[in-house]
């Protein structure tokens, strides 16, 4: 099988994986877990799994020069990114958080014109001001009588905030992963973002009753640092060092699809008016933003 295509896959798996991550993670927070301390279970479970799996393979010296970039990556990929995120879908539905992710190849494409001087173009910055219409009309207008969505509005702009970024934090990468093994670089990243989260996670950690945790939701909080942290990270690692930035972030698009349909099934989250607009607005941007011609498809 060919590298790309193997590349497609993983990011594929790790995309269903996501999609499916906003109603588990949901389920788990506030009612049981608060949105810093489960990160920082999140975290600190994934950063012992990479450590410990590093343990198995050969070792490899990170440049000293090179630290201080994976710790800016840690920041935008780890910190910023899962402490929006978790924060703002605790506020909101799991379908507008998944439209609201959506924006991210926008993002990535803005940042790869800014640090990695890509070209830009007229249909391409078009499509950046239709995805950007669409995200301010979820999060202006995209209110639901969900009584598990206590700030949607809020919500809904972490969740922008975590998909800025993310979508740094896949051009920071880029260059880095093709130096370095997936999973020697993933686990000094988790360590520098360990660091970056424990302020905010530990005054939250006392706050969960562990004794009156249902084993469903031990199971949730299991799933979300095995499969939605150390899975799609190492997949989408692998994706990055075989894809563009654009390319891997071009995936993202397919999570409202698979967010909505397993919110919708298990009855955790409803479609409006609102929601299927900012949708198609958004869908539309993005597919502005990263249609491109054969020759610089990779």
């Amino acid at each position: 099988m060919k590298t790309r295509t193997l590349a497609l896959i993983a990011v594929s798996i790790a995309t269903i994986i996501y999609g499916v991550n906003y109603t588990i993670a949901k389920d788990v927070m506030p009612t049981y877990v608060k949105p810093y301390a489960f990160i920082l279970l999140r975290v600190s479970g994934a950063t012992l799994i990479f450590w410990f799996l590093s343990l198995f393979i050969k070792s490899q010296k990170i440049e000293k020069q090179d630290y201080k970039k994976i710790a800016l990556a840690s920041f935008f990929g780890i910190a910023l990114n899962m402490l929006s995120f978790f924060k703002g879908l605790s506020l909101t539905t799991p379908i507008s958080a998944s439209v609201m992710m959506v924006t991210s190849p926008i993002m990535v494409l803005l940042f790869s014109f800014l640090l990695l001087k890509s070209k830009i173009i007229p249909r391409q910055i078009l499509g950046i001001g239709i995805g950007l219409i669409g995200a301010i009309l979820l999060i202006v207008y995209g209110n639901t009588s969900n009584e598990n969505a206590s700030n949607v509005a809020l919500g809904n702009f972490l969740v922008f905030v975590n998909a800025t970024s993310y979508g740094l934090y896949l051009v920071l990468v880029k260059n880095l992963i093709s130096k370095y093994n997936p999973l020697i670089f993933i686990k000094w990243l988790y360590l520098f973002g360990l660091i970056f989260i424990i302020p905010f996670g530990l005054s939250e950690m006392g706050d969960i009753n562990w004794i009156a945790m249902p084993t469903t939701i031990y199971l949730k909080i299991g799933f979300v640092i095995l499969f939605t942290t150390c899975i799609t990270y190492l997949f989408n690692l692998y994706g990055l060092s075989k894809l563009k930035p654009t390319t891997v972030s071009v995936f993202i698009y397919l999570q409202p699809v698979i967010a909505s349909t397993y919110a919708l099934l298990v009855g955790s989250d409803s479609l409006n008016i609102i929601k299927i607009s900012a949708t198609l607005i958004i869908f539309l941007g993005v597919y502005l933003v990263t249609k491109q011609t054969k020759k610089s498809i990779k």
